[in-house]
């Protein structure tokens, strides 16, 4: 059985006027920047961004603070808003999310799987 991580991607989808961006692998410093550039330009021409992490094998810092600054500019931009897909409850990425605090700031959406 093989452990490794998936090789890190991100993804953006239209889907009923709402842009889903989906990231795979790993969301840390070397990958945050990606999922920002995919996200932040989005939210800054006042798009309905959803972010869908349920394909992420781990998730640290530097993703926590992207999640942050994401919600910071939606709050800013008329008409913009921004979402987090529900994860799993026992998933390590939903745990570093509680230990942050980010989840309780983030609206939280269900997407079907």
């Amino acid at each position: 059985m093989d452990l490794s991580p998936q090789p890190f991607s991100v993804s953006v989808a239209e889907q009923d006027g709402t842009c889903v961006v989906r990231a795979r692998g790993e969301l840390d410093l070397s990958t945050a920047p990606e999922v920002e550039a995919a996200v932040l330009p989005l939210l800054r021409h006042g798009r309905r961004v959803v972010l869908d992490l349920r394909d992420l094998d781990f998730l640290d810092s530097s993703g926590i603070r992207m999640l942050v600054v994401a919600h910071d500019v939606a709050a800013k931009v008329p008409e913009a808003s921004f979402g987090l897909v529900r994860l799993a409850p026992e998933s390590h990425v939903w745990h570093a999310l509680e230990v942050s605090g980010v989840d309780q700031v983030l609206d939280l959406v269900e997407l079907p799987a």
